[in-house]
């Protein structure tokens, strides 16, 4: 029997975050839950019951997500960022950026969809920001389509932490 999995690739920080929240579903969340449905089952009738109705779906929202982290876990490809000694910008990168036109810098991280969070500078490898950068040196300069025209950056930085 074949998969068709699709792998996909994840820094290692990511991965235990999968790990981290899965756990926190199956001991934390799903034994809550579990609980609210007892004690909704016992006041009476079930047709009526807006309380056990909501722990139900709450139920099947859990299960769910459970199930995609447990999938997400089996296709994902670790790659160990602190492995990496490259003087190119590649997957796992903090990339410090000068924006030429603003002169602000900023830093990203490049990781794997599933853990990308612009609030927290981690950008995903297939965003237009990442792409720009792969496979540039300190010193290039990446020009990236955005919505409102073309900004430019020039590399200043790379390490991988």
């Amino acid at each position: 029997m074949t998969t068709n999995k699709k792998v996909f690739y994840i820094t290692k920080e990511g991965h235990d975050n999968l790990v981290k929240e899965l756990k926190r579903l199956k001991s934390v969340e799903r034994p809550a839950n579990i609980k609210a449905i007892e004690e909704a089952r016992a006041h009476g009738d079930l047709s009526e019951n807006a309380e056990y109705q909501y722990a139900k779906d709450k139920q099947g929202f859990i299960n769910g997500k459970i199930m995609e982290i447990e999938d997400m876990i089996a296709c994902a490809q670790i790659i160990d960022v602190s492995r990496i000694c490259e003087e190119k910008v590649v997957f796992g990168a903090t990339v410090k950026l000068l924006d030429l036109n603003t002169d602000k810098e900023v830093s990203y991280k490049i990781v794997g969809d599933t853990e990308s969070n612009i609030k927290e500078r981690k950008i995903s490898i297939s965003s237009p920001i990442a792409k720009a950068l792969i496979g540039k040196c300190i010193g290039d300069e990446a020009r990236i389509n955005v919505p409102n025209g073309v900004k430019e950056f020039e590399i200043i930085d790379i390490k991988y932490i």
